[in-house]
C-alpha cells in the first residue's frame, strides 16, 4: 500500500476523528443495539437491523482511518521553503475570469475541504499549480469549464 500524503494539521484532525469514532460513536452504537435488542424478536426488528448496519459503518470508518493513518506520510508545511508551489503551500491567486482573489492550500485528499480553502493535491487546480511561481499565469480545465488564474503569493504555514 502506498503512503497517503497529509499535512501535520490534517493528520491531527484525522487522529481526533478516529478518537471520536472509537470513544463516542462506537459506544453510542453499542447502546442503540442493546436498546433495540431489548424490544424482543430480532428477526423482525428494524431498529436492531438499523443499529447493526450503523455499527458496520462505524467499524469500517475506524478501520479505514487506522489504515490511512498508519500509511500516512506527514508533512509540516511550516518547515518548507520554496519559491514554487508544492504540497502544503498556500497559494493566493487572482481569478482572471471572475475577478478578485482566492486562496487555496494544497493538501492530501483525506483532508481536502473546498469551503475552508483546502484543495486535494489530485484536484485539477492543484495539479495545474504544482511547480508554478509567483507571477505565473495558469489555465485550468475544471468540471465547470476553463478557469484562468495568476499566482500572486506562495506561503507555507
Amino acid at each position: 500500500m502506498s503512503n497517503m500524503v497529509i499535512t501535520k494539521q490534517g493528520y491531527h484532525n484525522l487522529r481526533e476523528k478516529l478518537r471520536k469514532l472509537k470513544s463516542f460513536d462506537r459506544q453510542q452504537v453499542i447502546k442503540e443495539i442493546q436498546v433495540a435488542a431489548a424490544h424482543g424478536d430480532l428477526s423482525e426488528n428494524a431498529e436492531y437491523d438499523a443499529a447493526k448496519e450503523k455499527q458496520v459503518f462505524v467499524e469500517k470508518q475506524i478501520r479505514d482511518l487506522e489504515q490511512n493513518l498508519s500509511n500516512a506520510k506527514v508533512i509540516d508545511p511550516s518547515t518548507i521553503s520554496s519559491d514554487k508551489v508544492v504540497f502544503g503551500a498556500t497559494v493566493m491567486l487572482e481569478d482572471e475570469d471572475r475577478g478578485g482573489e482566492v486562496s487555496y492550500q494544497i493538501v492530501g485528499a483525506e483532508e481536502s475541504d473546498v469551503a475552508q480553502g483546502k484543495i486535494s493535491i489530485s484536484s485539477p487546480i492543484a495539479r495545474a499549480l504544482i511547480g508554478r511561481e509567483v507571477g505565473d499565469y495558469v489555465e485550468v480545465k475544471t468540471p465547470g469549464g476553463l478557469r484562468s488564474y495568476s499566482v500572486l503569493e506562495i506561503t507555507f504555514k
